[in-house]
């Protein structure tokens, strides 16, 4: 029996100390501090996990550079502490990486002061940033960047932020956190809860057997990202916002650190991912469908008209576009402005008795987010348990990385694939090739790779003929809306 039925059909009547719902980044640290801490924890989404959010970002641990711009100190203090502490408890998801940011005659930001607000962002890392900033002259800069050709260039700023595997941050999360006692259950839906005392008494959904189960538990928290208003008796509203993110080869864009693209008030990258170099975002009000947020032409034109306007000899065409991924941004709604000026602040709030609402906040902050919703709950709820460990502990002590989890895809292996359907709630070809590896957005034929997983994933299952041909069709159906 596969590791996400055993979990499954382990909840059923079962009671906890919190009843995380959602499968992202802050559901699963949430779900691993509780755990640490001793608290009996069980997490459900209906989809994957890091279905949504958690598998469709920029890929980055950031302080948010932007946010200086916007008076938002206190925001990019706490982003650019918490970027170094994710580093140093996850090493094997993390990769510092040099930042160019090229300035321009009637630029938004002249360089004096970008030079300024880069050793202010230095001092915000409590003065330990991945590494030094400083200012480039324009030659120094044309020297980094050979192919950023236009005579307004007057030089720029080189400044440290980090990449990571977002998905791949979710998923050894919740190993972490499985290792420490959750029952980690993906592909259940939750339906609805009822008062139980103090505590709650709610419903799930198994949706690939259509098998419904019973959960007790003393807190529910609601951390499902852009579903989070969606959810029966959730107490937030969010403004979801679109963000797109285009996949070339690394020679149509040979990139040698992530370079900063402005377009008005709006910041894209250009980002090294070994043999690729991936682009983006955009950030547009979405009121689409949130399983499948798609990626237009008109997206398309828009973050290739940005980089081409920067690197006027690339001439980056639909046709040179791999792939792309969409996601959506679970902003807390506030009134007007454009989708930029929204704040990334996270909010925590206590709905009705023992019901809490986690919303916004950053991937980069998602350790911070969980420690101050756990403590929270644990105070209003009574639970007992020990501080909080998930600053001080390294996450995956004990649990393999070598060749299954890093910022870059793992070679395709069948090893690999045994891996992830034995321990990491695996059930289609879909949750592999995008989220466990990448492998959709990585490889050079991934329709190719993804009958060959299916047949690997055949022998774990026993799946039969038509089954393997089914997941296969199923994952190529789920590329139409990523392109």
């Amino acid at each position: 029996m596969s590791e996400p039925e055993r979990s499954i059909a382990h909840l059923d009547a079962k009671h906890f100390d919190v009843l995380v719902i959602g499968g992202g980044i802050v559901g699963a640290g949430i779900a691993r501090d509780a755990s640490q801490r001793g608290l009996s924890v069980a997490l459900v989404d209906q989809y994957d996990l890091a279905f949504g959010t958690s598998s469709r970002s920029s890929r980055l641990l950031h302080g948010g550079i932007r946010y200086l711009g916007q008076g938002r100190l206190g925001l990019v203090r706490e982003a650019s502490r918490e970027k170094k502490r994710v580093a140093d408890l996850v090493p094997h998801l993390v990769e510092p990486m040099p930042f160019l940011f090229p300035t321009f005659r009637d630029g938004r930001w002249p360089r004096w002061q970008l030079a300024v607000g880069v050793k202010l962002y230095d001092l915000l890392c409590g003065g330990t940033n991945f590494g030094p900033s400083c200012t480039l002259s324009q030659q120094e800069m044309r020297t980094r960047l050979p192919s950023l050709t236009s005579p307004e260039l007057t030089g720029g700023v080189r400044y440290y932020d980090a990449q990571t595997h977002d998905a791949r941050l979710v998923i050894d999360n919740l190993r972490a956190a499985a290792r420490d006692g959750t029952t980690v259950s993906n592909y259940a839906q939750f339906t609805g809860a009822t008062r139980d005392g103090n505590g709650w008494r709610s419903t799930v959904l198994d949706t690939v057997t259509n098998t419904e189960f019973e959960i007790r538990s003393a807190v529910i928290v609601n951390s499902a990202g852009p579903w989070s208003d969606r959810i029966p008796g959730s107490g937030t509203k969010l403004r979801p916002t679109k963000g797109v993110h285009l996949v070339v080869q690394r020679e149509r864009l040979p990139v040698p650190d992530a370079v900063v693209m402005m377009r008005g008030k709006r910041i894209l990258f250009a980002i090294p991912w070994g043999e690729r170099t991936y682009l983006g975002t955009t950030d547009t009000d979405y009121d689409g469908p949130l399983e499948t947020p798609d990626c237009t032409d008109k997206d398309v034109a828009y973050v290739l008209d940005v980089v081409n306007r920067y690197f006027c000899d690339a001439g980056l065409a639909g046709d040179d576009v791999l792939s792309a991924w969409s996601g959506l941004r679970p902003l807390v709604a506030k009134r007007g402005g454009n989708p930029s000026d929204i704040s990334r602040k996270h909010e925590i709030r206590m709905k009705e008795v023992n019901w809490w609402d986690t919303t916004g906040g950053k991937l980069t902050t998602y350790r911070l987010m969980a420690e101050q919703a756990v403590d929270k709950l644990m105070r209003h709820a009574g639970l007992s348990g020990a501080t909080c460990r998930s600053g001080s502990t390294e996450l995956c002590e004990g649990l393999p990385t070598d060749r299954i989890s890093s910022v870059y895809p793992p070679p395709v292996t069948q090893a690999a694939v045994q891996h992830y359907c034995r321990h990491e709630w695996v059930r289609h070809v879909d949750d592999i090739m995008t989220r466990r590896t990448s492998w959709r957005h990585y490889v050079d034929d991934p329709d190719a790779t993804a009958g060959t997983v299916a047949g690997w994933m055949a022998d774990e299952f026993g799946w039969d003929e038509g089954k393997k041909e089914q997941e296969i069709q199923e994952y190529k159906a789920a590329g139409l809306t990523g392109r």
